[in-house]
């Protein structure tokens, strides 16, 4: 049987945002009116077809009633957790590597006066938590023991924590639990909750909220050759399963934010594929994060104007994202970004 999926699309800001929900020409992305869609794409496999929301009645009743229901996921409130409020887009994950080997700040922040004035100048900057990571997974990483990486954020976690509202970037379930007793307020795991079979209970006993991160493959092999048969299309069906799994586990459903999984067992093509129809998974009622900030894809595209620090391409994907709904971004260059979006807010407020 043919699978369809909705993509909500043609987004629009502002008090015109507003005008067109009041007119019924547009609907709410999860009831926030300063944000609608007045076009979905509706895909299969092998096909691609974008109506106007009026030419939804017109489809075929089985297909009709599909849509409906997909739409009323898409227009349904997310419930707020730690420290982030949904209704307001982009919130900001300041990122904080307590790593010697991270991709591209390494080192520079794994010492404790450093990572704590580092932390301090995230939240100050804009950012609305801070996530936190002792063992890098970027492309080619190896994994780090529970010891090692515990030492690595130990400190930092218990002197920060009351100050500053802290993600847990960890894919152990003893990181986890050590984590939310000091008081963290939410759990990033890049394996999508399967490296440590134990993370699903440490999640469900603690009812601490967490991010399903979507990657092929560990960091060591991940970007060796990565291969789907539709990399939108599988991740969607990927995440659907995962939440079926979880929630039939007992997770409670206002606990989950998902996240694609930018540069984690993809290429460029699926990175770019990802990034354009990012909105689709708006369908699956839940927070959206995108991590984008300084990622290889950004070298891919922009050559020989390609720097280390790549804010020039983290900001315009950032934005791409925003156009498209997404709640969370996970940034390094929080005072850069937040700037980029003042302006960008008062371009389209109209």
């Amino acid at each position: 049987m043919k699978k369809y999926y909705t993509r909500a699309c043609n987004f629009v800001y502002g008090k015109s945002s507003i005008e067109l929900v009041r007119k019924k020409q547009n609907l709410p992305l999860n009831g926030n009116k300063k944000i609608s869609f007045g076009q979905i794409e509706i895909l299969t496999r092998t096909s691609i077809k974008i109506i106007d929301l009026k030419n939804i009645k017109k489809l075929p009743k089985s297909l009709k009633e599909k849509i409906n229901k997909d739409l009323k996921i898409i227009v349904k409130k997310n419930k707020n957790f730690s420290s982030l409020n949904f209704n307001k887009i982009p919130n900001i994950m300041g990122i904080l590597n307590l790593t010697p080997d991270s991709f591209s700040d390494g080192g520079k922040f794994n010492k404790k006066k450093t990572g704590m004035s580092h932390a301090k100048d995230l939240f100050k900057s804009g950012a609305d938590i801070v996530d936190v990571g002792g063992e890098s997974t970027r492309p080619g990483s190896k994994p780090v023991s529970k010891k090692e990486e515990w030492n690595r954020i130990k400190e930092i976690l218990k002197d920060i924590n009351k100050k500053i509202p802290l993600s847990l970037d960890t894919r152990k379930s003893e990181i986890m639990s050590k984590g939310i007793k000091i008081g963290v307020k939410l759990i990033n795991d890049v394996s999508g909750l399967s490296y440590d079979s134990k993370t699903v209970d440490v999640l469900k006993k603690s009812k601490t909220p967490f991010v399903i991160q979507h990657s092929q493959g560990t960091p060591e092999q991940m970007q060796k050759n990565p291969k789907y048969k539709n990399e939108l299309l599988d991740i969607y069906d990927f995440f659907e399963q995962k939440i079926k799994f979880l929630i039939s586990m007992g997770i409670k459903h206002n606990n989950i934010m998902i996240d694609p999984g930018i540069g984690f067992g993809k290429n460029l093509k699926h990175n770019m594929n990802l990034i354009r129809s990012v909105s689709i998974f708006h369908t699956l009622g839940f927070p959206i994060l995108l991590g984008l900030s300084r990622k290889n894809f950004i070298k891919n595209l922009s050559g020989k104007n390609d720097s280390k620090e790549r804010l020039g391409g983290t900001i315009a994907s950032s934005l791409y994202a925003i156009m498209q709904g997404v709640q969370v971004l996970r940034i390094h260059d929080v005072n850069e970004l937040r700037q980029s979006i003042k302006v960008f807010k008062e371009l389209i407020k109209n």
